[in-house]
């Protein structure tokens, strides 16, 4: 189940029902679970980025995953998409603002799933999976 919360006016933001087809995408049969995608403001952002990751700005998509416990209730976790932040990406790199918009959520799917970037192996990894699911749902990769 892909819950889906909308904190910012409907413009730009692509609808519910896209949101959580690309979600399973990102899934691609791997896990199943509920995951909360939740579209908010710069100052939601902020706060959330400030207090979980002692960066007290907005940015573009945070990942919550559930502990243990949670995952054997079949929760997967919470994706939080900063609307504002996202829109800009995509004006500044010259991306398609929808192309983007999938990537966030790809991106913050394969987080919930155990994927990371910290390091290059895992970033060569994570953005290898990035572009084939997004490839798959006949968007551009993400990394030109």
């Amino acid at each position: 189940m892909i819950n889906v919360q909308r904190r910012v006016p409907q413009a730009g933001v692509p609808t519910a029902a896209t949101l959580r087809g690309w979600a399973v995408a990102a899934l691609g049969g791997a896990a199943t679970g509920e995951v909360t995608i939740r579209v908010v403001d710069e100052a939601e952002s902020a706060d959330l980025n400030g207090r979980f990751r002692r960066k007290p700005y907005p940015t573009n998509v945070l990942s919550f995953p559930y502990e243990a416990e949670a995952v054997a209730d079949n929760v997967l976790g919470d994706i939080v998409i900063c609307a504002p932040v996202v829109q800009r990406e995509a004006q500044e790199q010259g991306k398609e603002p929808r192309a983007h918009w999938a990537h966030m959520v790809v991106h913050g799917m394969l987080h919930l799933l155990g994927h990371d970037h910290q390091h290059e192996a895992e970033a060569e990894r994570m953005e290898s999976t990035e572009r084939k699911i997004l490839a798959g749902l006949g968007f551009p990769d993400p990394y030109r």
